[in-house]
């Protein structure tokens, strides 16, 4: 359903405006500027979180712009596009004349021209505009990092946003990376944006985290007060991300989900690892569940040890293709210079797949103690994480413990249902907050 639909026509399936909470369901308004369910974890965060919820018995309605989200049965998008200008097969793009529908269009193009990032910020003013044409449909807006000035607006409901990490974690990671001043400059105009997260950040009412390293990350980098965040951990879909033992077991696999391109996720960190292993052991291989680059450390680090035919990226798989990869591999890897959660460990940990990660920012509250639910090693250290790689593949009975151990973790305390729940608690805090002060009140 695009937005334009929702504005000039009626709607199905949300409960009449003036419905008050109460303790009963809720009408949620859930925005994400970007939903790709194979590319970062924000649309995997919106399909399973709109998903529990919905199963909760609340009435949920995803409004997202490209790439739409995937999102289960039962749960509704409103399509907010914008110009798309970073779409394949032709990224920074230059719109026709024919496609400029306003101003917002015109400030995402001019932007764009100037080498920033406008997503977060246009997005915004579209969702203010759509949302003050349907105030009173919902109970609560809960926005997944957005963070755009647009939501600074009374949007006639309570607002909570998550922040999964400040992105001037990646900021600096990228910065460091850079190898030119022109590069730099690059980076420090492409983040622009993190200047109006920031100050929209130190604002918002109530916010929620996935970890108690991000909350902290929130505090020292955004300088948000401590009091208005909230820790609700997500997790694994874990009917989806189970044990399989019918799935064949491929002798030396290592996977790994990363995108080549960015250097927080640690991936040439675990070629350089991979290439110490093959030393002692020519079976290990790695698949990488992610984009393949084909220029810059990664891609350079692979021809530089000859491992072209040791190193395999896919993408675009299907969910049980994915889930069954990571089932038929000896070792799962999270070799992140820093997560603000690590939804990859959690998922791996469900299958039962032994974990080796990094104690790089969230990832030892998902992973859990390093010899009882995975192997632990330092961030940014490819000795240590082929050491320990080279640990896990040579003993069976130490992957089928850890594998074990790494589940029952998981269920114990990363699903989604219990992420629901949590949320679910926020919004009424949220709700009932705003019926003490008034919109836009302070306690």
């Amino acid at each position: 359903m695009t937005a334009e639909a929702v504005e000039s026509g009626p709607r199905t399936g949300v409960a009449a405006p003036g419905t008050g909470p109460g303790d009963g369901p809720l009408r949620i308004a859930l925005l994400t500027y970007k939903g790709n369910p194979f590319c970062g974890g924000q649309g995997v965060y919106v399909r399973h979180l709109a998903r529990e919820l919905a199963r909760l018995g609340h009435r949920v309605e995803v409004i997202g712009a490209q790439p739409y989200p995937v999102l289960d049965e039962g749960v509704p998008l409103t399509e907010l596009p914008s110009l798309d200008l970073y779409r394949q097969p032709d990224p920074f793009r230059t719109p026709s004349r024919g496609e400029y529908r306003d101003w917002i269009d015109a400030a995402e193009v001019a932007t764009m021209w100037t080498g920033g990032f406008p997503e977060p910020l246009t997005f915004s003013l579209r969702a203010r505009r759509h949302l003050a044409a349907r105030r009173g449909e919902f109970d609560v807006i809960h926005d997944n990092q957005t963070l755009g000035y647009g939501l600074l607006a009374d949007l006639g409901a309570p607002l909570v946003t998550t922040i999964h990490h400040p992105i001037t974690v990646d900021r600096q990671l990228d910065l460091d990376a850079a190898t030119s001043r022109r590069r730099r400059a690059s980076v420090r105009r492409w983040y622009g944006f993190t200047r109006m997260q920031k100050r929209v950040a130190r604002r918002l009412p109530s916010v929620l985290t996935v970890s108690g390293s991000s909350k902290q990350e929130i505090v020292d980098h955004l300088g948000v007060d401590a009091r208005r965040i909230q820790v609700v951990h997500i997790g694994a879909d874990t009917d989806l991300w189970s044990p399989d033992p019918s799935v064949p077991e491929v002798p030396g696999r290592i996977v790994t989900t990363s995108s080549a391109d960015v250097p927080l996720k640690g991936l040439v960190h675990l070629v350089e690892a991979l290439a110490k292993l093959r030393t002692g052991n020519p079976a290990a291989h790695l698949v990488v569940v992610g984009k393949r680059a084909e220029d810059g450390p990664v891609a350079r680090a692979i021809e530089r040890h000859g491992l072209a035919d040791a190193v395999e990226f896919v993408k675009g798989i299907s969910d049980s293709e994915l889930v069954d990869l990571v089932r038929g591999a000896q070792i799962a890897c999270v070799p992140s210079l820093y997560e603000g959660f690590s939804l990859p460990a959690a998922e791996a940990m469900a299958t039962g797949t032994p974990l080796v990660a990094t104690t790089g920012g969230a990832i030892p509250e998902v992973a859990g103690p390093d010899g009882e639910t995975c192997l632990a090693v330092p961030p940014g250290d490819p000795g240590a994480l082929a050491d320990a790689l080279g640990r896990l593949l040579g003993d069976a009975e130490l992957r089928a413990r850890l594998g074990a151990a790494g589940r029952e973790r998981v269920l114990a305390r990363f699903t989604w249902k219990q992420a629901a729940i949590g949320t679910a608690a926020l919004y009424r805090q949220a709700i009932a907050a705003r019926a003490a002060t008034g919109p836009g009140g302070r306690r």
